[in-house]
């Protein structure tokens, strides 16, 4: 059995939207690095880091990182999932993508929520952390315009149930993205909600997202 350490209203969400799709038999492990715990402590032992999601797969290996385990899966432990495509072009235009929303949408999202671990100064200055968050975010809005623009296809496709569209369903809930999203690439923004709404993701967003 597959063990899923996550948490509600996070990143943990398209992991474990993939397992269901997949059909892999998994456990649910609540873990948080805001909310101490058992779970967060078993999480500590396995991934120092102690980021979720984090993935611990049948023979004990651990995978961390949203993109890589949604790769594994796709690739490897559920090839017939249509996680990712067979054909070579689309999926190397969807393993792009995954790292793209990996290297830049979720890292800016990083530093917006914890400003100050990237500038020494706005450790103790609430006015460096707001100059720092607001300019990151403009940056973030930024790069879902370029990412809905060359990857939107692979989103809004037949595959709106992909492991790309999961991440960016999942990754664009946070920092106003969706709202910029709506007036900036609307056509895109549906695509999000359509995934959302898809029978094999529905439960599983709104256990996460239950006001939404």
């Amino acid at each position: 059995m597959y063990e899923l350490y996550g948490s509600q209203g996070s990143g943990s969400a398209a992991v474990e939207a993939a397992l269901c799709i997949a059909g892999l038999e998994h456990r649910l492990i609540e873990a948080a690095s805001w909310r101490p715990g058992p779970g967060l402590e078993e999480l500590g032992r396995i991934n120092p880091l102690r980021q979720i999601p984090t993935l611990r797969l049948p023979g004990g290996q651990v995978i961390s990182e949203s993109a890589a385990i949604l790769m594994h899966l796709g690739l490897d432990a559920a090839p017939d999932s249509g996680l990712l495509p067979r054909e070579p072009g689309p999926r190397a235009q969807a393993l792009s993508g995954l790292v793209f929303l990996a290297a830049n949408c979720y890292a800016a999202i990083g530093v917006i929520d914890y400003p100050q671990r990237w500038c020494a100064e706005a450790e103790q200055d609430e006015a460096v952390q707001e100059r720092i968050r607001r300019g990151t975010r403009a940056r973030l809005h930024q790069l879902w315009e370029l990412f809905a623009d060359q990857y939107g296809g692979a989103c809004l496709g037949p595959g709106r149930c992909s492991a790309l569209a999961l991440l960016a369903t999942v990754v664009s809930k946070w920092s106003g993205s969706r709202a910029h999203l709506q007036q900036q690439r609307p056509e895109f923004h549906a695509g999000l909600l359509a995934t959302e709404d898809a029978p094999a993701v529905r439960a599983v967003f709104q256990r996460h997202w239950p006001a939404a």
